[in-house]
């Protein structure tokens, strides 16, 4: 019997890239903790929005979040308005 290996740590770099892209350095503990407060927030608050992956990118002063979706418009709302309404709750 072979060994269970998950199937995303063999697409890794070739299919598939990191769902959080960043360095922690020394408070990497927290930065860890805060992305993982986004990904349940994000994933309870468009739970009927089909949400398959949260990509986090953070560099020094900036921090990037790509959902990807099934159903954008739900997400987006009318002219935007629920982007912006998130990006509100966010900070």
């Amino acid at each position: 019997m072979g060994q269970k290996v998950n199937p995303i740590s063999n697409r890794l770099g070739i299919i598939r890239g990191w769902d959080s892209n960043w360095y922690g350095g020394s408070n990497y503990g927290d930065t860890l903790l805060e992305d993982s407060k986004i990904r349940k927030y994000l994933n309870v608050r468009l739970a009927k929005a089909s949400v398959s992956r949260i990509v986090i990118e953070r560099t020094l002063k900036l921090v990037t979040i790509t959902i990807c979706t099934a159903r954008p418009g739900i997400i987006i709302g009318k002219g935007g308005q629920d982007v912006d309404k998130l990006k509100e709750e966010l900070k």
